[in-house]
């Protein structure tokens, strides 16, 4: 869990007891599953011999009824286990693999209910720690075979950008939940089919704002809104929480999604050189701002840098000159700010030195 300090204690004489007989009963289990097996297999052998195999008609509908059950019996076991080993690969691949069996076995429509209730605990477990990754990558591997046409599914990007929006609302810090939203946007945007025109408003226009609005009416704003107005969200979630370094990185991302728009990107795609420098200008006196307040922030001096040597280069293009900006100064507070990669700075400094 985030914010639990990770302890490791010596374990008693009574818990290693204890412990023996967990591992002594796990044991005696699997040697009694292997004996069951076997005895199954000599059986079939022996009714193939004697010629009775087939001889009685296959009850189907028990058969499924019989593997449904034991799917389920197997994944409410294995609930318990996650919860005291949340982030344990043996249990979640073994849950995998009998979702599969389900999808193998079953009927389409009962395999999709089994499917359907796997998410629904999967946002049980974010909803008691929203940031843990496993369990967002383990959403995603769900959400990927619930849209499957084998399940009769059809796209669920919609709905999972709505609660990725719900989910960095709840936790402006949920770097999983702004990750899974930026790799959601090119879907969302290829099939609604969007122009040039509402790729660059989904990009900055409307009147949406978390300050103003309670998570109700949020969720209300996002299934109706056609435009969900992504550098007025994370220029809020900036104001409130600067030195938070998942709102950079996700800024970042519609930087480069900005920078790449010649034809081709996640966001816009055909915007002019003109329009793209303009953006960054914004973006410039955005972060200009934030510094007034928070002097101190590293976070805030090397987005200034990243964000003026793009637009620096979008102005060669051009030829044209860009504004001037206090480069060699923001270099030298994170210099000073970020020790450990004072190196990289050392380095990028002079390379300024040597073209600017």
């Amino acid at each position: 869990m985030h914010n639990v300090p990770r302890t490791t204690l010596p374990r008693t004489k009574e818990q290693g007891e204890k412990e023996a007989q967990r591992i002594k009963k796990y044991r005696e289990l699997e040697q009694n599953i292997r004996q069951r097996v076997e005895a199954n297999k000599q059986s079939a052998i022996g009714q193939t011999n004697n010629g009775t195999e087939n001889s009685q008609p296959a009850d189907y509908s028990n058969d499924r009824k019989s593997v449904e059950s034991t799917i389920r019996s197997e994944l409410v076991f294995t609930v318990p286990l996650l919860i005291e080993f949340p982030k344990c690969y043996w249990i979640w691949k073994y849950r995998v693999w009998m979702l599969q069996q389900a999808t193998e076995k079953l009927l389409v429509t009962n395999a999709r209910v089994v499917w359907e209730e796997e998410l629904v605990l999967v946002q049980k477990m974010l909803h008691k720690d929203c940031r843990n990754f496993h369990a967002w990558g383990y959403r995603r591997h769900v959400v990927s075979q619930l849209e499957n046409p084998i399940l009769n599914g059809k796209s669920m990007v919609e709905s999972e950008f709505v609660y990725t929006t719900m989910m960095t609302l709840t936790d402006l810090s949920n770097f999983s939940a702004w990750h899974n939203r930026s790799q959601l946007i090119p879907r969302l945007l290829n099939e609604r089919n969007a122009d040039a025109g509402a790729r660059k408003r989904f990009l900055d226009e409307g009147e949406f704002s978390s300050c103003r609005l309670n998570l109700r009416q949020i969720f209300v704003w996002l299934i109706t809104s056609m435009s969900h107005v992504e550098r007025e969200n994370v220029h809020e979630a900036l104001n409130l929480g600067p030195d938070d370094q998942s709102l950079w990185y996700y800024h970042q991302y519609l930087v480069n999604a900005i920078i790449g728009a010649s034809g081709q990107g996640p966001i816009v795609r055909d915007l002019s050189l003109e329009e793209r420098h303009n953006y960054l200008q914004d973006e410039i006196a955005f972060i200009q701002d934030l510094l007034e307040d928070y002097l101190d922030v590293k976070w805030i001096y090397e987005a200034l840098v990243e964000c003026t040597l793009a637009a620096k280069k979008l102005s060669a293009h051009e030829l044209q000159q860009t504004k001037r900006y206090p480069l060699a100064e923001w270099i030298r507070k994170l210099q000073e700010l970020d020790k450990k990669r004072k190196g990289r700075w050392d380095d990028l400094e002079m390379y300024i030195q040597v073209h600017y």
